[in-house]
């Protein structure tokens, strides 16, 4: 959509991307390029299209069998989580937008469901605490899973984007918080 100077809209242009948002945070507009994280229901992946819609760049498949948790874009860089049993906190590098790439990434239990800039080298996380449990399913076979154990509140450390950090985090609650 186009605003005109007579405060009129008009219909520019329309693309199809495979794949699901979760929030308004998964789109973000950047010099005339408009930026998309996506969860395929397989992995999660960025894309960045021009201004007339046509895709220019993506990252490959980040996190195959896990599904997005929270995005954020912020200037060149968009910051991704993803969820299984552990929370890898991806850095993304958009400087480039015909190919965007990983810098950094960062493992640790739980995830973040919202992710808050504060200031440019540092981002707070909301989300849940959780643990890993191994057990036997029925048919006697190894599994892994996940549950959460109450809330979390962390402040990651992004002023180094290849080797993002905890540098704080506090729990909140038990499980159903």
């Amino acid at each position: 959509l186009e605003l005109k100077e007579d405060g009129k809209v008009e219909y520019t242009a329309s693309t199809t991307i495979d794949g699901s948002t979760i929030d308004q945070f998964s789109f973000d507009e950047y010099k005339s390029n408009l930026r998309v994280a996506v969860d395929t229901g397989n992995a999660t992946k960025v894309l960045v299209l021009d201004n007339e819609l046509n895709l220019i760049g993506q990252t490959g498949e980040l996190a195959e069998g896990e599904n997005m948790y929270s995005s954020r874009f912020m200037g060149d860089k968009a910051y991704l989580v993803t969820y299984q049993t552990i929370d890898p906190l991806f850095v993304i590098d958009l400087s480039n937008p015909e190919d965007p790439n990983v810098l950094g990434e960062l493992k640790i239990p739980g995830y973040s469901t919202y992710l808050h800039p504060l200031g440019e080298n540092y981002l707070i996380g909301f989300g849940e605490d959780s643990v890993e449990k191994s057990y036997l399913n029925w048919r006697g076979e190894q599994q892994v899973t996940a549950y959460n154990v109450g809330m979390k509140l962390a402040i990651f450390d992004i002023s180094d984007l290849s080797n993002p950090k905890e540098l704080h985090s506090v729990k909140i609650g038990g499980r159903g918080s």
